[in-house]
């Protein structure tokens, strides 16, 4: 989606006014899904302005905060500076993956080997990210309160198989899909979350060999260890 009007000019500026309008504007919180766009900025040494919001309603379901994304989440971005120098609108983590590899021309390779990164990128997506917060859920928010087994059982049976193609598929290899890529980028700040959702004995990580290496790898990257901060989670 693309606005015609000045960052400057746009209604979530009333809320998180930009100090540069000229450069890329990124609405986040260090989650998961949020620090896969600041990891991305940071590996790709892009410009931008990060702005802290919260995962409170008074933030995320703010006519401000609708007024770029309808769904409430984040992260969110604007680039004044898209394709034909057109302003460009994002809401959805792989959305923005996808659009910054494609305007740097990195973290993602042309021809055949670009749709193995996406083949990657959706399986966190669709199942990795979704099947992890759920069993999150289940464990330590909300839902560790309701008596029944069976749905902190499904979630829990259906990470640990998501594990297992992880697993097999990091045998013989460092990366995801060739090269460092986005698909890493998406992929393994979720694997980082088992900790935080106190999961990693439920799904078996301990007994895994390639996956935990794997996210040794990813962690030790300099700009991780930046993106991961950004923006601070306490303001």
């Amino acid at each position: 989606m693309t606005i015609q009007t000045p960052i400057s000019s746009h209604p979530i500026t009333a809320r998180w006014p930009a100090a540069r309008p000229d450069t890329i504007q990124l609405y986040s919180f260090p989650t998961p899904n949020g620090v896969k766009v600041s990891i991305a900025l940071e590996e790709l040494g892009l410009n931008y302005e990060a702005h802290r919001v919260t995962l409170s309603d008074a933030d995320v379901k703010s006519p401000e905060f609708l007024s770029l994304n309808p769904n409430n989440k984040i992260p969110e971005l604007i680039d004044p500076n898209g394709p034909g120098g057109e302003t460009v609108e994002l809401f959805e983590s792989g959305a923005l993956l996808i659009y910054l590899a494609d305007k740097t021309g990195n973290l993602m390779p042309e021809g055949a080997a670009k749709y193995d990164v996406l083949k990657w990128l959706m399986f966190q997506m669709g199942g990795l990210g979704p099947m992890f917060g759920q069993l999150g859920y289940f464990v330590k928010f909300a839902g560790k309160d309701i008596e029944d087994p069976r749905p902190r059982e499904r979630y829990q049976a259906e990470a640990k198989r998501l594990l297992a193609v992880l697993e097999g598929h990091l045998s013989d290899r460092e990366w995801m899909a060739g090269d460092y890529s986005i698909a890493d980028i998406a992929i393994a700040p979720w694997l980082r979350q088992l900790e935080a959702y106190g999961i990693k004995d439920m799904v078996g990580w301990n007994a895994l060999t390639h996956a935990p290496a794997y996210l040794d790898r990813f962690l030790a990257r300099p700009a991780v260890q930046r993106g991961l901060n950004i923006p601070a989670r306490e303001g």
